[in-house]
């Protein structure tokens, strides 16, 4: 079919437009409106931010189970209003004590992603809820029990199946039914796919959260379950290294957020391993030497310098971002200001870098590394909450590809995280940073953030799924926001265009799809694929009749917005 041809058909198809949510005192928006609700419904009994966030996370795991869960990891950011105090939590999973640089090596050949990703080899020790569970000590204001009951209700009564859950099972069918549990779950009694619709209950994760909430953490990370998670791991046809002592021995970690400028705002993201915070920082940079205000938000100008800055951020991304406790990562030189001036002064905007390559930034940590080969990277949800006394948060969590790992235990989908890390330890002779190490984190791409204003107060709260596009997906966003002035609605909405590593990509199926022409004729590569962004949005809003709070939702996805 020529090309034309398919560009004209493409664009038959739009994006949903959706209404733009408004409350003035608490908010949040999360990618299932059930999550939603039970983080408002906390949020109402008198919780915090914090609170909200946990009712949400163990919504998710019932009614998005694709997604993200109890099986899997979060990165979260909370601003502490009373505090004036920014937190960066990390509840990323961490590779058993027994894995090593080699685990995605078959015969020195890198396996097939599917090959790794399917099974116990990949799974991660899971940190999402001895996260929350920090967190909630630290910061939360509601009894610990009482964050769980939505959830435990909601899985003992049931729910009816989205139609994306519903889709996805149905894509998904022959790979779940390899797990007996998840077979029994997901799948009729006559081996197909539950339908959309269908009321579907789980009383094991109901009694997995019952648990969780009268012994805390430890009910998953201790005991009966943990034991049933490292034997799933290890018992199954792909098995992995996970045993008990390695989820007894998991620690979340506080961590320092990333911040940078931009135009009259302060961004702040996430630091390593995730990559998310930095190369939103770096690309946001490389953008503010240019004049991003009077652009077609739907242009091939602004498509150029977005998807410009976003290869020359992946180009650091790829060589010098990884776990910073095993690998010396060069932060500071990589967000230093004349670093990222000489970096953009590489951007023409009239021609595509033929190919960009990593910077050498100051303090770094010496010659010597390889960058890592593209690899598949999947999933996440995104969950992003304001509460009544001016707390603001942002969860990104993950069990990476669709359903993780296929492997379900007490009620829950374990993941496969541990796919994030580099197959190929070593390029040439040279170390990759991001490679498989005992105890160590996967490099993430998971980006949550909060922008400040110049009087220091947050003014937006956004994160979104997508694997490494997801770096892409706020970056966008934020441009959208902050220099063409548009609502968080209309933001989340707009076709997406980013870069994946070297390549440009544009959102099929919307108005992006038909720039291609110009931008491959300024030497871009450029893929058109269908966007399953994820973006969650809240956009803060003062004036003399106070506070406004305005949610987006991405309408690629079943989200909603709810606040008083």
């Amino acid at each position: 079919m020529p090309r034309r041809l398919i560009l004209l058909l493409l664009l038959l198809l739009v994006v949903p437009a959706r209404a733009q949510t408004i409350a003035q005192r608490q908010m949040v928006v999360a990618a299932n409106p059930m999550a939603a609700e039970a983080g408002l419904a906390m949020l109402r009994q008198g919780g915090d931010a914090i609170d909200a966030a946990i009712a949400a996370q163990a919504m998710l795991t019932l009614v998005e189970p694709q997604s993200s869960g109890l099986g899997g990891g979060a990165m979260m950011l909370y601003w502490d209003a009373g505090k004036h105090e920014l937190s960066a939590w990390d509840g990323r999973e961490v590779a058993p004590a027994a894995a090593p640089p080699t685990l995605f090596l078959e015969d020195g050949k890198p396996m097939g992603f599917l090959d790794a990703a399917v099974g116990g080899r990949a799974v991660g020790v899971p940190g999402v809820l001895r996260m929350l569970e920090a967190a909630h000590r630290a910061a939360g204001k509601l009894p610990w029990a009482q964050l769980f009951a939505p959830a435990i209700a909601a899985a003992e009564e049931g729910f009816a199946v989205s139609p994306r859950l519903a889709a996805l099972i149905a894509q998904e069918a022959d790979r779940l039914r390899r797990d007996p549990q998840a077979r029994a779950y997901f799948l009729l009694p006559d081996g197909s796919p539950v339908p959309e619709g269908y009321r579907l209950r789980n009383p094991a994760l109901a009694a997995t959260l019952r648990a969780i909430a009268e012994q805390g953490a430890d009910a998953l990370y201790r005991g009966p379950i943990a034991a049933d998670i490292a034997a799933a791991v290890r018992g199954s046809p792909n098995p992995g290294l996970m045993t008990t002592d390695d989820l007894a021995g998991y620690a979340p970690k506080h961590r320092n957020a990333v911040c940078g400028p931009y135009r009259l705002f302060v961004i702040c993201g996430f630091p390593p391993p995730s990559s998310g915070g930095v190369a939103v920082l770096q690309i946001m940079a490389l953008l503010a030497h240019q004049d991003m205000a009077p652009l077609d938000p739907r242009g091939a100008d602004a498509a150029h310098l977005l998807g410009e800055a976003g290869r020359l951020a992946f180009a650091d991304r790829n060589r010098y971002l990884a776990d910073p406790d095993h690998v010396a990562v060069p932060l500071r030189g990589l967000l230093d200001p004349a670093y990222l001036t000489f970096r953009a002064q590489l951007m023409r905007p009239d021609r595509a870098l033929a190919a960009p390559s990593p910077g050498n930034p100051s303090w770094q940590p010496g010659p010597g590394l390889a960058s890592q080969p593209p690899q598949p990277e999947h999933g996440t949800s995104q969950v992003s909450i304001v509460d009544a006394a001016g707390n603001a948060l942002s969860l990104t969590t993950t069990i990476e590809a669709v359903f993780g790992a296929r492997l379900m235990v007490h009620g829950f989908l374990l993941n496969n995280e541990l796919t994030d890390f580099s197959f190929l330890p070593e390029i040439e002779g040279r170390p990759v940073a991001n490679r498989v190490g005992p105890g160590k984190r996967p490099r993430s791409s998971m980006s949550p953030t909060i922008v400040f204003d110049a009087a220091g107060r947050p003014v937006a709260v956004l994160g979104s799924a997508g694997g490494a596009r997801i770096i892409g997906h706020v970056a966008q966003t934020l441009v959208a926001m902050l220099d063409w002035e548009m609502d968080p609605q209309a933001a989340v909405s707009l076709p997406r265009v980013g870069a994946l590593n070297a390549r440009l990509e544009l959102e099929a199926g919307t108005s992006a799809a038909a720039l291609a022409p110009v931008l491959e004729a300024r030497g871009f590569p450029v893929d058109l694929r269908t966007m399953t962004s994820g973006l969650q949005v809240i956009r803060i809003q003062r004036g003399p009749d106070g506070q406004r709070l305005m949610g987006g939702t991405d309408p690629r996805r079943e989200g909603v917005a709810v606040g008083d």
